[in-house]
């Protein structure tokens, strides 16, 4: 059951990309996800890391995923389900390998939605060829689930372009990428002083782009930009002026149902940690796996886990078919994101101190799991779009 997502889709009647295409794509996955079993990637250098899994996913055609047919990807769009498909399967095997996957849809997304037809040519190829490392820059001190906190400012140069001038926190890929996607606010409001904001591509080596890197509990790179009057010339602006928080909210729409599916990816991974255990641990004369509170617990959240597993394609296939309502990805995120949390404490608590030894799968997940509650739109913001669909405002 858990290394057969597939089935779950053909119980929903997804068609997020066709059944062949996506049995194609499991394939692919699984002997990737093999390979890397057999050949590791050492982690110890999250750049080097991240380069390397970029480097391997790009041979295995993964990263077509996330680009047009027309530059090189594998569908005429990017669609909701295979990625999700693909987040699941490498997010069993490495968080760090997940991240490196999706955040090339992240920071490649909004180039696919606004760019200029020469910037895709220009990019969108070297996205799947893993050449263009990219970055998606929008939360910012003041502005995390509140994006009208952003104070990052599009100064217009007199050019055409504009001028950065701000901080983002929490980037992902900051000081690797080559590629970067900057949210800033426009200098002139609406004219009834609503704040407008803007969408820029920035080049990793732009002059006045500075980084910090800061370490968080499951690394990966990821680190504060600063942006000291980065240059920005026109032909780099997405869209038209004050489309930028679409461009952002478009960009989410796509990727915040694939977190789910990270978490999915997490959990039978936990789940399957938690098995093999408990059949080959003996206490009390007999394997724990005969111990009936234990096999209750596990027959609990593995309930948790399937159901969580629906919700997630269910949303997928909605979003790739065009029928998607706000609160289908947001259920999606929230209950996969909190599920996985609750089987990945219960597989610790199964393996007991094993469970928290560095070096054991499920600390490694102990600690990767608990960021996906909070990126891309915290459980409580979630709640919110819910609330928001079930009551009407």
């Amino acid at each position: 059951m858990l290394q057969d997502p597939h089935i779950l889709r053909r119980d929903l009647g997804v068609v997020g990309g066709d059944h062949a295409s996506l049995a194609r794509l499991e394939g692919r996955l699984e002997a990737f996800v093999a390979a890397l079993a057999d050949d590791p990637v050492d982690e110890g250098d999250e750049h080097g890391a991240t380069r390397e899994y970029l480097r391997r996913l790009a041979a295995a055609e993964l990263l077509a995923l996330m680009v047009p047919a027309a530059h090189g990807g594998a569908f005429e769009r990017p669609l909701a389900t295979p990625i999700c498909v693909a987040r699941q399967w490498l997010a069993r095997a490495s968080g760090a390998l997940d991240t490196a996957f999706v955040m090339q849809g992240l920071g490649s997304y909004p180039i696919t939605q606004a760019a200029s037809p020469e910037l895709k040519a220009e990019l969108l190829p070297a996205v799947t060829t893993g050449e263009r490392i990219c970055a998606f820059a929008l939360t910012e001190p003041e502005a995390g689930s509140d994006v009208s906190g952003m104070q990052t400012r599009a100064e217009p140069d007199g050019d055409g372009g504009v001028r950065l001038h701000g901080e983002k926190c929490f980037i992902s890929n900051a000081g690797l990428a080559s590629s970067y996607v900057v949210f800033a606010r426009e200098a002139k409001d609406t004219p009834e002083g609503k704040p407008r904001y803007g969408a820029f591509w920035v080049p990793g080596d732009a002059e006045g782009l500075e980084v910090e890197r800061i370490q968080v509990v499951a690394p990966h790179p990821i680190g504060t930009v600063r942006l000291r009057g980065v240059e920005v010339p026109e032909a780099h602006r997405l869209g038209k002026e004050g489309d930028g928080l679409h461009i952002a909210l478009g960009t989410l729409d796509l990727f915040r149902v694939t977190v789910g599916a990270a978490a999915l990816g997490f959990a039978d991974r936990a789940l399957s940690e938690a098995v093999a255990h408990l059949q080959r641990r003996v206490q009390f004369g007999k394997p724990l796996a005969k111990q009936q509170g234990l096999r209750f617990a596990l027959a609990e959240v593995v309930t948790d886990h399937t159901a969580a597993q629906l919700l997630v394609y269910r949303a997928a296939a909605a979003r790739d078919e065009g029928r998607a309502t706000a609160d289908m990805p947001a259920m999606a995120k929230l209950y996969a994101t909190e599920s996985a949390q609750r089987v990945v404490d219960r597989a610790v608590q199964c393996l007991g101190g094993l469970g928290v030894t560095v070096g054991q799968a499920t600390e490694r997940l102990y600690r990767e799991v608990r960021a996906l509650r909070i990126y891309e739109g915290t459980s409580e913001i979630q709640k919110l779009v819910i609330a928001r669909a079930l009551f009407g405002r």
